[in-house]
């Protein structure tokens, strides 16, 4: 888990917590990061960034960043999971 201003563009993410004040926390999920949402990183500088949330293209500060942990997507599924067994 990391913040997700230390993602490079182009990477796809998975939020896995927000953190800061519940009125910080509710604002960005109003935004679109929830736990478990997909998010990709379009551009990076100097803390500030452009992510992409479900639909949406977000324009982000360096604070709001530092708030959003993310992890990659493959840390984010389970392992084994997806994968069906047959029964006889």
């Amino acid at each position: 888990m990391l913040p997700i201003m230390m993602a490079r563009n182009g990477e796809m993410l998975c939020v896995s917590r927000i953190g800061g004040r519940p009125e910080v926390k509710q604002h960005l999920m109003d935004l679109g990061f929830v736990l478990g949402t997909p998010v990709t990183v379009i551009q990076s500088q100097n803390g500030a960034m452009i992510v992409k949330v479900k639909d949406s293209k977000l324009a982000i500060t360096k604070e709001m960043a530092e708030k959003i942990m993310v992890d990659t997507m493959s840390a984010a599924i389970p392992q084994g999971a997806g994968t069906q067994v047959a029964q006889a």
